[in-house]
């Protein structure tokens, strides 16, 4: 789908989210992410990291505030406007991946466009299969008999395939060694550059910092909202 560089990718403005019995509330003021930013959100357990994420991905419905996409309104909206927006402009990369593992290769890629329902785009899904550097001889093979590694980039091409706006990554690397973990975050930005898509990763390991133009520190978030580039203020 086009996009138009002048809406921002992402937009909150007085966000609101508590859980019953909880004294925790998440707040955010205002948040702006342009299109084909990089955004790394760090936090301790029970920061609000995966409510954030949650309320991005339109699975929560929010207290109070609104969020856009790409200028369209995510929420407030019905469950159902919620998951059609979803499935045409989010991409996930899960923590435990999530493939099913007695599909193929190729079947848990166009997984997702099948959900939306979307037309099956197999060049598109063999394309960036060939990118992610897995061989074809694998693409009809279960996604159980392949290695971490190999199964991490079947769920990039899987979360890239419909150019989404937005590409969410919820702790992907937490179970791999430096040098797997970097390799992995190399192709997923490479990839999602390649999409035109902006990023949201979510993670505790600061040694991730690095890859990111932007960092959001949720135990900072009582200082004011403010996602950093170094010195100076992006939103």
């Amino acid at each position: 789908m086009a996009v138009d560089l002048n809406i921002p990718a992402i937009e909150l403005k007085n966000l609101r989210h508590q859980w019953p019995d909880q004294a925790f509330c998440l707040q955010i003021p205002a948040l702006t992410l342009a299109v084909g930013q990089h955004l790394f959100i760090r936090g301790a357990s029970g920061s609000g990291k995966t409510t954030l994420l949650n309320l991005l991905c339109g699975v929560l419905s929010i207290q109070q505030g609104e969020i856009r996409l790409g200028g369209q309104l995510l929420q407030p909206n019905s469950a159902a406007k919620r998951d059609q927006l979803r499935a045409r402009q989010i991409g996930v990369v899960f923590q435990q991946l999530n493939l099913i593992p007695y599909l193929s290769v190729l079947d848990n890629v166009l997984l997702g466009q099948a959900f939306s329902g979307k037309a099956a785009d197999m060049a598109r899904a063999e394309r960036l299969l060939q990118a992610l550097q897995l061989p074809a001889e694998l693409w009809q093979q279960s996604a159980a008999a392949l290695s971490v590694g190999q199964q991490q980039r079947v769920a990039i091409a899987r979360a890239l395939l419909g150019k989404p706006t937005l590409l969410i990554a919820d702790e992907p690397t937490s179970a791999l060694d430096a040098d797997n973990r970097d390799a992995f975050m190399r192709v997923l930005l490479q990839e999602a550059d390649a999409a035109g898509s902006t990023v949201v990763f979510v993670s505790h390991d600061q040694a991730l910092a690095g890859y990111f133009q932007y960092q959001l520190d949720m135990g900072r978030l009582g200082d004011g909202v403010t996602a950093v580039r170094g010195n100076a203020a992006c939103c």
